[in-house]
């Protein structure tokens, strides 16, 4: 009898710990998003972004992209893919920090004084490769709310008329792994259009920059159930 206790004990105890494990596995049933598997995962649409930008080597800037929506992958989490263009100048203050290493080059080679030396205006761009994972969920009046992270591969390209050609636009030419945490809401103004707004974080080398982006979504593919359009 003792050891049919422990043995119903011990069945218990184990069921309990694999329904404790499963918890956090359960999406929240406020989001109405349907248990989505991967064959869910498929073209739905795209947005035109515009976007701005304030980073931590080069001046604030404009940015533009496209987003492809491809679905959902799991419970309420979304696939979605960009490419997104930006371009600015270096700050003065880069300027003057990369001129000066520049000189300390120099001078090391020539075992001379370091010699002035004027980079002039110093553009940078970027062209990003990024493929985001967002958790969806549904919040009052029919707005949507997401965050995520994601990773992105930014081809970098420097440019300016006193570096071109030299090892100087070969240091700033590079292409570069990033990564990013965002958040965003999203609202279907119409059964196949949807408009969002979303702050992104993004981290990658030396450079860091937080954005901003606006866009508009055409959709293609049905939405899920729970993205409908508030009546």
């Amino acid at each position: 009898m003792r050891e049919r206790c422990s043995a119903w004990r011990g069945i218990l105890g184990a069921s309990l710990a694999l329904a404790l494990l499963a918890v956090p596995a359960v999406p929240a049933r406020g989001q109405e998003l349907a248990d989505f598997d991967y064959e869910n995962l498929r073209f739905r649409g795209f947005a035109p972004e515009w976007g701005y930008l304030w980073a931590t080597r080069v001046e604030p800037t404009q940015s533009w992209g496209v987003r492809l929506d491809l679905g959902y992958l799991g419970p309420g989490v979304r696939i979605v893919p960009s490419v997104t263009y930006w371009s600015s100048t270096f700050k003065a203050g880069e300027v003057r920090e990369l001129e000066e290493r520049v000189a300390s080059l120099i001078s090391t080679q020539i075992g001379e004084p370091p010699p002035a030396v004027d980079l002039g205006v110093i553009d940078w761009s970027d062209v990003a490769l990024a493929v985001d994972a967002q958790l969806v969920w549904r919040v009052p009046y029919g707005v949507l709310t997401f965050a995520g992270v994601g990773g992105a591969a930014h081809m970098l390209d420097g440019s300016g008329t006193a570096v071109d050609g030299t090892f100087v636009e070969d240091l700033l030419d590079s292409v570069t792994a990033g990564f990013n945490a965002h958040a965003g809401v999203e609202y279907p103004v119409a059964e196949r259009f949807r408009v969002y707004v979303q702050t992104r974080y993004e981290v990658m080398g030396d450079l860091r920059y937080t954005q901003m982006r606006l866009g508009g979504q055409i959709m293609i593919g049905a939405g899920a159930p729970g993205e409908e359009r508030a009546r």
